[in-house]
């Protein structure tokens, strides 16, 4: 049994930043999501937002959604987790220094985006040009939190030579999973960003290599999506059984699955480049073989949170094969803890259909059919918008009102945000799924797109369908509001209790002992060289076959449909 800790005030006070300014910022890149949609459907005809135009809208959904907010609180949560279970303070200036970066390069990127000199949208490769302070702020986000991590490596060294018969705890194997991901995954990201884009956006270099570019960004952008996911695994893994009533099915099976993640979650870029040419087709079969192997410690969590569950369920009186699903606390909107599962299972559900969905993605030959539609959309929402960004603020509610002494407002509300917010997402993304498959466009206006060239039966069934998703985010936008005014009162609560941080922690029913898996350094060598055998030889080969650079380029908003 975890007990409750208390830290010192200055480290509460920088969590607390780290957890309160991107929720800040979110309020602005769910605005403009929801604005998207309305726009794409014909709903509202304006292309400005805010005095924001289509492209600066998208980009500041995506940039805010998916880059900031999540690494704010992959950041303020590893701190979390390295105070409460080894029992250590990471050095307080440098994990200041950290939180001052990151605050800084916001800022910088977010006056870019503003000022109509970043529309460059999520996947911000060329041709697609920005200003430099937007490339200068992206960098020094990462570098503040690679100054994070850096931090906590000599705790947990000290912490292993303390307790050498001891398991490392499974929340700081989840923990230092997730950032070595993210290292893998920055650090070619930083090389294209520092080398290649700060240059050309200065104007030091007239053109640049785009095909080189893009391949080195999805050699970071699709470890990102794990980056986002594994904070969500280390609550599924650690937490879910607690809040649910029961244990941890496999202790062996969450280490496992966080070792797995190291070795396949960076050599899989190539299969976002199936229509790039310069890449040979066998190194883009090799990346989908890797793809597809992810699914095996995905299937390992859904076996290990079901039986998990399962026994849960069992222990408050569940029966039967499936009967068991009804005994579990779906309406418990318990003050303490039990309010999280309605978030963790609700994501769990979405990230169902979400791995079902990117088997298409990965897969050299459907990819062709549904590549650059708004099925691409439809497919992430139910990611990244679902297990991850739902377990991302229940938790940041959580900590937040924990530090602080507080108590959870309008607790019944609060219980309610998940599956609204389920509901609008799988509603959301059925349109925008189906719509792709029409041939309906991501990020475009549908009035100049490839829909023109359709027959009248597929673009007007293209357009129902795409019309859906006003639905869907309609009531995404609806579970928000509900989600900021319980975070905001809960703010503003008077103080209950004394500041403390606490983490529900899962028992464990199956405590394996198996030594391959309690060690981060083979996994480590073999990402590596996983890594130079899948990128090697294609860096080499798209060095070699592009020959021209091209200039910069800014997206227009588009013409109202007619």
């Amino acid at each position: 049994m975890m007990e409750k800790m208390k830290i010192e005030k200055s480290f509460r006070r920088l969590i607390l930043i780290e957890l309160l300014f991107p929720i800040l910022l979110l309020v602005l890149g769910i605005y403009h999501g929801f604005i998207q949609v309305l726009y794409r459907a014909g709903v509202i005809q304006s292309t400005s937002f805010l005095g924001l135009d289509y492209y600066q809208g998208l980009t500041l959904h995506g940039v805010v959604n998916a880059i900031v907010f999540t690494t704010f609180f992959a950041v303020a949560f590893g701190h979390a987790l390295i105070l409460f279970y080894l029992k250590k303070t990471p050095h307080l200036l440098f994990s200041w220094i950290s939180g001052g970066l990151m605050v800084l390069g916001t800022l910088l990127a977010s006056y870019a985006i503003l000022s109509g000199k970043a529309s460059v949208l999520y996947t911000f490769y060329p041709p697609l040009k920005a200003h430099p302070l937007f490339y200068i702020g992206a960098t020094l986000l990462v570098i503040g939190s690679w100054i994070a991590f850096f931090a906590w490596i000599p705790l947990y060294r000290s912490w292993r030579k303390e307790n050498a018969n001891q398991k490392t705890p499974l929340a700081i194997v989840g923990i230092f999973s997730t950032f070595l991901v993210w290292l893998m995954a920055t650090l070619p990201l930083a090389y294209e960003v520092l080398v290649m884009l700060i240059p050309w956006s200065l104007g030091f270099v007239p053109t640049v290599n785009v095909m080189l570019a893009r391949t080195l960004f999805w050699f970071f952008g699709h470890p990102l999506v794990y980056f986002w996911l594994l904070p969500a695994y280390i609550m599924f893994y650690v937490m879910l059984p607690k809040v649910s009533g029961g244990k941890l099915y496999s202790d062996f099976a969450g280490r496992f699955v966080f070792m797995c993640f190291i070795i396949l979650s960076a050599p899989v870029g190539l299969h976002h480049q199936f229509t790039d040419p310069a890449i040979r087709s066998s190194w883009k079969w090799f990346h989908t073989v890797l793809t597809f192997g992810i699914a095996i410690p995905s299937f390992m969590t859904f076996f290990t949170l079901c039986a998990s569950l399962e026994y849960a369920a069992k222990s408050r009186g569940g029966t039967g094969l499936l009967r068991w699903w009804t005994k579990l606390p779906y309406f418990n909107k318990d003050n303490h803890e039990q309010w999280l599962f309605p978030y963790f299972i609700s994501g769990l559900i979405l990230f169902s259909f979400g791995g079902i969905t990117g088997l298409i993605n990965a897969s050299y030959t459907m990819n062709s059919v549904i590549h650059n539609t708004s099925w691409v959309p439809g497919h992430f929402h139910t990611t990244v918008g679902g297990p991850v960004f739902l377990s991302f603020i229940a938790m940041s509610l959580f900590m937040v009102a924990r530090l602080l002494g507080k108590e959870i407002q309008f607790p019944k509300l609060n219980m309610w945000v998940p599956y609204l917010w389920m509901v609008g997402v799988l509603t959301f993304s059925i349109g925008m799924s189906v719509a792709g498959i029409y041939g309906v466009p991501r990020r475009t206006n549908l009035g100049i797109s490839y829909m023109t060239s359709q027959p009248d039966i597929f673009r007007g069934l293209g357009m129902l369908w795409s019309n859906m998703s006003v639905l869907g985010g309609g009531l995404m936008s609806l579970s928000m509001v509900f989600f900021f005014f319980v975070f905001i009162t809960t703010l503003c609560s008077k103080k209950k209790m004394e500041g403390h941080l606490y983490f529900p922690t899962s028992e464990t029913y199956y405590d394996e002992n198996i030594s391959f898996v309690q060690n981060f350094k083979p996994w480590i060598i073999i990402a590596i060289v996983l890594i130079v055998i899948a990128y090697g030889l294609p860096l080499y080969d798209v060095i070699q076959a592009t020959f021209y650079g091209s200039a910069g380029f800014t997206p227009q908003s588009p013409l109202p449909t007619p």
